[in-house]
């Protein structure tokens, strides 16, 4: 006899997701929202040609849950990683000082041609990165337990 599943038999998994177009990088996008990261936590290695952020990225799809269950908010570290990227440039961003807090915003796709073109990560205060890829492939994986946000609430967004 088969019995149908309860909810105690969920279970919370890692993030692991990735994008190969425009469209899945919105949700990639959507998820990565909020997430703070150091800039000393940003590498390029040009000759494997992929691009990495390790992100403290705040648990959107957690937030919900968190709130009907009166507990606190959550983030998790986890890598935000574009491959074949070709060159990689910012703005408003002083890569000098490695204990420049950043917060993401967005991370969209402008298509070029062949299926290259350049993803932007707009990043709080003005800040920009540009990273122009021979084609879409970005992963987003989680590499750490949940932990309580610092500030224990969801982030705020000014409409």
């Amino acid at each position: 006899m088969s019995e149908d599943a309860r909810f105690e038999d969920g279970r919370e998994a890692p993030l692991n997701i990735g994008a190969l177009d425009g469209e899945d990088l919105q949700i990639i996008s959507a998820l990565a929202q909020d997430a703070v990261f150091p800039a000393s936590e940003m590498t390029w290695r040009s000759k494997e040609q992929r691009f990495a952020i390790l992100l403290n990225r705040f648990r959107w799809e957690d937030a919900e849950n968190a709130a009907k269950r009166a507990r606190a908010a959550e983030r998790v570290q986890s890598v935000l990683l574009f491959e074949n990227v070709l060159k990689v440039a910012s703005q408003g961003v002083d890569r000098s000082d490695a204990n420049t807090i950043l917060s993401l915003l967005s991370v969209r796709f402008e298509p070029g041609e062949d299926g290259a073109g350049a993803v932007l990560l707009t990043l709080a205060g003005d800040g920009a990165l540009r990273l122009d890829v021979e084609a879409l492939e970005v992963s987003l994986k989680d590499v750490t337990r949940p932990y309580v946000a610092p500030s224990r609430q969801v982030p705020q967004h000014k409409l």
